[in-house]
């Protein structure tokens, strides 16, 4: 672990430019993951371009209506786990250091872009061996072409995708190397809605540089229409190679859902739910799921502390053989589903989840979460976020797998530097303590972050 924290420590000690410890009265656009969707043709004025020392680097003309947008994540992070999967992972004490870098250049000509980002990812540490996802090295992360026709825009080529808060596709950004898709899109505004159409697969990272390929097994397609506070949608989905209940086969798998999400004064909240149907390996898919999120900001309080409270309700399967799956696919979520430390996935799972945050003052903010879970069906078993089984229901009859608890730190240094921590442990339940090893989760990431 020694090795793995000093390069890390050493990045969190880099020093910034003078000019962007200056809170500049021009308000940027906010960074974003994906990076595609900032806007800076603002910039295009020379006046606002020289309120911060990254104006001539999000905006560059480069002739008549002409201009290119460049930018830069460099991020470290390293995390040290303690009986990773309650002590039955091959490497349960584990301690390695993430080191990536994700440039960015984005050309505009008129009504037309086009996008590329690279990345180079690499892994220090990793036990018994880094995977692709630790560890990708120099790969084409993002490249597509977009074209703007007015209500409608298209796009073709290999990005990242979020749809809502990312309960069934999102970009795993918190893993070293991001999930990407191969494919097509096209945005379509009608009225206050943005209607989106996706054809897509996902891209399949590989260990070595230039090697990641698009999946030959895997394929999402659907419509996504988002208003200003409800998110309709339709996501198909076809996996050649999947498995369930220990049986390989084909699923075909369609997902209907619905989400509420606002703020009303010092309220806020978002509610998803989802139904999904299909068949796989001559059983009938009948799965659904129930997420809701409801919180309330206290301004006049010290700090202005946020409580939330989260309650997650996820289908699994009742019993083995009776020609009905009911285990819930969450297709392509975030990384970070519950928590920095997710070792459960959002299938087959009641959640409960209390957070409280609060702002420090002087780029400080912190937070407090503790979790519960329990099986939903005692006839299935646990899964990890990208739904692989990691603990079969066996004879185990309790419903409880374990409780956990996290504290976050992040301070932002600077508007493109960011500092944070997080420690979490996750004790086990009945259900962990009578079907395997079941020794407490525990989990210490820090990271560094720079991004413009």
């Amino acid at each position: 672990m020694r090795k793995c924290l000093l390069p890390c420590l050493a990045l969190l000690a880099l020093p910034v430019p003078a000019a962007a410890q200056q809170r500049e009265a021009w308000q940027a656009p906010t960074l974003s993951i994906t990076r595609y969707d900032e806007d800076w043709s603002d910039l295009s004025d020379a006046d606002k371009r020289a309120h911060h020392w990254t104006g001539p680097l999000k905006y560059i003309p480069i002739g008549d209506d002409a201009w290119l947008s460049t930018g830069i994540e460099v991020r470290a992070r390293s995390e040290r786990y303690g009986d990773n999967l309650w002590g039955g992972a091959d490497a349960p004490d584990d301690a390695y250091l993430w080191l990536r870098a994700m440039p960015y250049v984005d050309l505009h000509v008129g009504k037309a872009r086009a996008f590329v980002q690279p990345i180079a990812a690499y892994a220090v540490g990793v036990a018994p061996s880094a995977s692709p996802i630790d560890q990708t090295r120099v790969d084409l992360l993002q490249a597509f072409g977009e074209v703007d026709l007015g209500p409608v825009t298209l796009r073709a080529g290999r990005q990242m995708l979020s749809l809502g808060t990312e309960r069934l596709i999102g970009t795993r950004y918190g893993r070293n190397v991001p999930l990407a898709f191969d494919g097509a899109r096209a945005d379509m505004r009608v009225g206050k809605a943005v209607v989106s159409l996706l054809a897509m697969k996902p891209v399949q990272p590989g260990s070595g540089s230039f090697d990641d390929a698009t999946s030959d097994t895997k394929a999402l397609w659907g419509a996504y229409a988002a208003l200003p506070e409800l998110d309709i949608y339709y996501l198909g989905y076809r996996n050649r190679a999947a498995r369930f209940g220990g049986v390989d086969g084909r699923e075909i798998r369609h997902s209907l859902g619905f989400r509420s999400h606002g703020v009303r004064d010092n309220w806020h909240w978002n509610v998803e739910g989802v139904y999904q149907f299909g068949h796989f390996g001559g059983q009938r898919i009948a799965a659904w799921t129930l997420g809701t999120e409801v919180g309330h900001t206290f301004p006049t309080l010290p700090l202005a502390p946020d409580a939330m409270l989260r309650l997650n309700v996820v289908s699994g399967d009742k019993k083995a053989g009776d020609g009905r799956l009911g285990t819930f696919n969450a297709l392509f979520p975030k990384g970070k589903y519950f928590g920095e430390l997710s070792p459960v996935g959002p299938t087959n799972i009641i959640s409960v989840n209390p957070r409280v945050s609060a702002t420090l003052g002087g780029g400080l903010s912190a937070s407090l979460t503790a979790m519960a879970y329990w099986r939903a069906s005692k006839g299935d078993g646990v899964y990890d976020i990208p739904g692989n089984l990691i603990r079969a229901p066996g004879n185990g009859a309790p419903r409880f797998i374990g409780k956990e608890a996290e504290v976050a730190i992040a301070w932002q240094a600077t508007p493109e530097w960011e500092l944070s921590t997080s420690f979490s442990a996750f004790a086990p339940g009945a259900f962990i303590r009578d079907t395997g090893p079941a020794k407490t989760i525990t989990m210490l990431g820090l990271e560094s972050n720079f991004r413009f």
